[in-house]
């Protein structure tokens, strides 16, 4: 491992990076693997997929850790900082046979020291609650794959309940499941519930009580994944055609609705208060939503590849005193407005309680700063602070602001070896023509000059304040933009307008003809448009017309409708030109492994990543990595190796 260079330096993994908070640092004997420790081959394989929960264990060692590999599940106690991996004691270990988990979750209610409920998606579409301290399979869901055949994208159990949980696919459905109910023998038969804009909500005709409960069916293409805000109350989706759908989860009323520069969007997440959405997809880029606002704040470019996992670190997240300004206060209500989930929901959530009590001191904006990480397929772990002068532009003619970079060399700590840290404080003054905006889409209209460069009075500011601006800003038309895709010109800009229907009509008509109290939500569109031209060209030159040659030209005449779509929502409120809003730079990027990243959880005293290669790494927080070193460690061997 080799410190911040030039030439080989620049791809040799990191075993430690600093922040503003201090060093974290890679613990190389808390790395949880197949026992072997042998690298997975990983050619054709699910991604590899981390799952935790805590059993309120009185020894205060109740954490637990699950995680798929290949065909294989592992159930271990982890350890975290505190000590070493044992990797010969796993207490549940499972071997599949013609299907792959592809993910995984536990049910932290009705986890205890001797049971816990956790579920398992497949590759072939079905569904498993097992229980690994028991060693025990309740049941199977969707065992003769009548519901759907596609592979498992996503499975979460509904907030707050012992029963309930969604299961997303690769087909763009979507389906709400009770653990009590059976499957049925035979497929099941939907009646429509809901209908919305591209998205429609089914119930299961039956005279018994079967699953699924609802189908959830948005656009033409796959869910990647799907997160519920804090509060439990809405359900955000992102989906392989683009499009980050917000759903509130009673009502199934859209709430808002954004679309990726291009390309699809593989993952999604919540700040701790539920303000903000970040997703992460195939145009490389983390993209930052406004709940209330319903509108993109900010882009983040640092990855080289596709971002695979985006999440906030709660521990991180801050709020000092102060009132925020009128933008950021209005959402609030937008939370409590929403129909309630019934008797026996708990939605206490400490960060969301932290950030979203305010003090009316004075009018001043709230000093916060929110901390979100994200991994890719580029091998590449990116921290990102979200602060202020993003969240709550004032929009003067010009402002100075004042940023830290933080840069550390990255080397492995040795015996006698000095970490040596550089701090720089620079202080830039952004210069920001504004012009009218009445669809609000940077923000609120605070009547600044119009623009005179010549774009319409409804266009978007010519410029906009960048946090840690990467060093293509300057350029005019917003520098180079990922994987040099070149989107539309228009400056036109489109008001999306979302009213949300309160009342529990469509929940009653759930109740009365599935006998159930909870659903949720979507699926989407799909945009392999490249991959069809290709086939088009293929299959269509003057000497070869194959006898699907009708449906290779409906394909390609849908594929361009597709573009063109695309290129409308190009510079609307649906998806701003990169120079229409801020771009982030990365607080800190570093290559961490050589296959591809699919985990990122931010813990209380470390965060942890994953590489389809098997590994699942510990980092320890600043000043968290003495617990260990106390520690009876057999792998304290000079180099850092596991003896």
């Amino acid at each position: 491992m080799a410190a911040e260079g030039g030439g080989k330096e620049m791809n040799e993994i990191k075993t430690q990076f600093t922040t503003r908070e201090g060093v974290y640092k890679l613990l190389t004997h808390s790395e949880y693997s197949r026992p072997n420790r042998v690298p997975f081959n990983s050619q054709g394989s699910n991604p590899v997929k981390v799952s935790f929960v805590n059993v309120n264990d009185q020894s205060g060692n109740g954490d637990r850790i699950c995680f798929n590999v290949g065909r294989e599940l592992y159930f271990y106690i982890y350890k975290g900082v505190r000590k070493a991996a044992d990797l010969s004691k796993p207490i549940d270990k499972r071997i599949y046979k013609g299907t792959q988990p592809t993910c995984h979750d536990f049910n932290p209610i009705t986890a205890t020291a001797e049971s816990v409920s956790l579920l398992v998606g497949f590759s072939a579409g079905q569904v498993q609650l097992i229980d690994p301290i028991k060693k025990e399979t309740s049941k199977l869901f969707n065992e003769e794959r009548l519901i759907d055949k596609s592979r498992v994208t996503c499975v979460r159990w509904v907030p707050g309940s012992e029963s309930l949980f969604l299961v997303a696919h690769s087909s763009g459905s979507m389906y709400l499941y009770n653990v009590e109910n059976t499957c049925g023998t035979t497929a099941p038969h939907y009646q429509l519930l809901k209908q919305g804009e591209n998205y429609a909500v089914h119930t299961c005709k039956s005279k018994s009580a079967r699953n699924p409960l609802l189908r959830w069916t948005v656009g033409e293409g796959a869910l990647n994944e799907f997160a519920f805000s804090p509060d439990g109350k809405f359900l955000a989706c992102a989906s392989q055609d683009g499009f980050l759908r917000v759903f509130g989860f009673d009502a199934a009323e859209l709430h808002g609705t954004m679309k990726s520069y291009f390309g699809g969007l593989l993952c999604v997440c919540w700040s701790p208060d539920g303000r903000y959405i970040v997703a992460g997809g195939e145009d490389d880029l983390v993209t930052v939503w406004s709940f209330s606002d319903c509108r993109v704040i900010a882009r983040g470019h640092g990855h080289k590849s596709w971002v695979s996992v985006v999440a906030f670190d709660h521990c991180t997240t801050s709020v000092e005193d102060g009132d925020p300004p009128a933008e950021f206060s209005g959402s609030d209500e937008e939370f409590h407005e929403q129909i309630h989930f019934g008797a026996g929901r708990d939605r206490a959530n400490s960060a969301h309680s932290r950030l979203s009590k305010r003090n009316s001191t004075d009018s001043r904006p709230v000093s916060v700063t929110y901390r979100f990480g994200s991994v890719g397929q580029d091998t590449q772990m990116c921290l990102w602070d979200l602060t202020e002068d993003i969240l709550f532009p004032h929009l003067p003619l010009s402002r100075t602001r004042t940023h830290t970079n933080v840069m550390s060399a990255t080397s492995p700590p040795a015996t006698g070896q000095t970490t040596t840290t550089t701090t720089t404080t620079t202080t830039t003054t952004t210069t920001a023509v504004t012009a009218t905006n009445p669809s609000g889409t940077n923000g609120k209209d605070n009547g600044s000059n119009s623009s005179t460069s010549g774009n319409p009075a409804n266009s978007l500011p010519s410029t906009l304040p960048r946090s840690n601006s990467l060093p293509h800003s300057s350029n005019p038309t917003g520098g180079s933009t990922p994987n040099s895709h070149t989107g539309s010109n228009s400056s036109t800009t489109t008001t999306t307008t979302t009213t949300t229907t309160k009342g529990n009509s469509i929940i009653d008509s759930a109740f009365i003809a599935t006998g159930v109290s909870k659903f949720a939500t979507l699926s989407l569109h799909d945009s392999r448009k490249e991959r069809h031209e290709k086939d088009h060209k293929r299959n269509h030159s003057m000497g070869h017309i194959s006898s699907k040659s009708s449906d290779k030209l409906n394909q390609l005449s849908s594929t361009r409708t597709a573009k063109a779509e695309a290129a409308k929502t190009l510079g609307t409120t649906l998806c701003p030109r990169m120079e229409d809003v801020p771009l982030l730079e990365p607080l800190v990027c570093k290559k961490i492994a050589h296959e591809r990243l699919t985990v990122l959880i931010f813990l209380e005293d470390c965060l942890v990543t994953a590489c389809q290669e098997g590994f699942v790494c510990t980092w320890a927080r600043p000043g968290k990595v003495g617990l260990l070193s106390s520690q009876n460690n057999p792998a304290n061997s000079p180099s850092g190796t596991v003896v």
